[in-house]
């Protein structure tokens, strides 16, 4: 008898995902990737995704938190895979996750280890189905960093084998212990349909919110840019590998 899936941790909506996503040299992320994974590539090429999105209807075991409900992330991540029986799974590895509250910020440092931060935060959104736009914006020492994007559309569903399905179909998280072990989670969504950058900008000082190996590859022209709509998600409890 098949074994039963791990017990549901979040419910949410993801809406509204603005990824711009960069070509890294691979040794910058070698010593960040997780215990029993390795780096997943597209067409050779290792990038680490800038993804800023709304948060929406957010529930813990089934609970939902007043006044912690709705709110934006905007978070760094790479791409990873782990050998299992049925085959690779898919995975990314967050490096660092920015929220506008210190209780969601808590509450996933403490059950999967992952290295979130609370800042203030703020969005804009224009939800046109033809001509999309968002502006995503955190302050850090008093300063507005920030994610703007406009779409052309119309949108499409993402293709078999394209940059955009490797981006948005890692359907696994993987978290780093401090004792050196490793949590793997998985995340179920449909497949998303995704908007074309007509326009897509980063202004942030990257060496100081994420380290200085950082700050040349964020500073360059995105690898690619889309918006992708979202659906409602399910983020299963973890497991240490």
């Amino acid at each position: 008898m098949a074994a039963l899936p791990p017990a549901v941790f979040l419910t949410a909506e993801w809406r509204h995902l603005v990824m711009l996503n960069y070509e890294v040299d691979p040794r910058v992320l070698a010593a960040r990737v997780p215990f029993g994974t390795e780096l997943d590539a597209w067409q050779g090429r290792t990038l680490v995704s800038i993804i800023a999105f709304r948060f929406l209807n957010t529930r813990v075991r089934g609970w939902a938190i007043p006044w912690h409900r709705d709110f934006e992330e905007i978070n760094l991540r790479f791409y990873v895979r782990r050998r299992a029986p049925e085959g690779w799974r898919r995975g990314v590895v967050f490096i660092k996750e920015i929220v506008p509250r210190w209780a969601i910020a808590a509450v996933a440092r403490w059950v999967y280890h992952e290295n979130y931060v609370a800042l203030p935060t703020r969005s804009r959104i224009r939800d046109d189905e033809r001509k999309p736009a968002m502006e995503f914006g955190w302050r850090v020492d008093g300063r507005w960093n920030g994610v703007r994007f406009r779409g052309a559309g119309p949108a499409a569903l993402v293709t078999a084998g394209s940059l955009e399905e490797f981006i948005t179909e890692h359907y696994w998280g993987y978290a780093a212990q401090p004792d050196g072990g490793c949590v793997e989670y998985q995340v179920e969504h449909p497949s998303w349909r995704v908007w074309q950058a007509a326009e897509a900008t980063l202004d942030c000082d990257a060496g100081q919110l994420y380290g200085a190996e950082f700050r040349a590859p964020l500073a360059a022209r995105p690898a690619s840019a889309f918006l992708a709509d979202g659906s409602p998600v399910i983020v299963r409890a973890g497991r240490r590998l």
